[in-house]
């Protein structure tokens, strides 16, 4: 699945996400990853709130991130994402963030844990969520 389906979606950046100076602060691209795994999951057809009304949550329990350019006040950019695995309880998506010159700005993964939505305690990846995950991302 290392070579799974993108998903883009489009950010424009805001005032308050960025420093003095008119660049993106470090953490907003954190925000940007969640705006982009959220429409991942909308497009492949199990949003959050079909997880959540099921009693399931993904939390992140690991991020990586690699700055290559700053983006800026003003700017649209792009935030793909694509799932790369899918584990016995948890599952990991990479992110890319590009300028408006396509030119890369961050890239990133994050590591999550499916938990139970009343006690927080990791599950077993529920059947219908890796179904739907998986077969979207090898589609």
């Amino acid at each position: 699945m290392k070579d799974g389906r993108w998903v883009e979606a489009e950010v424009k950046v805001r005032y308050a996400e960025t420093d003095a100076q008119g660049v993106v602060y470090h953490g907003s691209y954190v925000v940007w990853f969640e705006v982009g795994r959220t429409e991942y999951c909308d497009v492949a057809g199990y949003p959050y709130a079909r997880m959540e009304a099921e009693g399931v949550n993904i939390v992140v329990s690991d991020l990586a991130a690699r700055y290559r350019r700053p983006a800026r006040y003003g700017d649209t950019v792009r935030v793909a994402t694509r799932l790369v695995a899918v584990r016995s309880r948890g599952c990991t998506f990479a992110y890319r963030v590009t300028l408006p010159d396509g030119s890369v700005a961050v890239e990133g993964e994050t590591v999550h844990l499916f938990v139970d939505r009343a006690t927080g305690r990791p599950v077993a990846a529920p059947a219908p969520i890796r179904a739907a995950l998986t077969g979207f991302a090898e589609g």
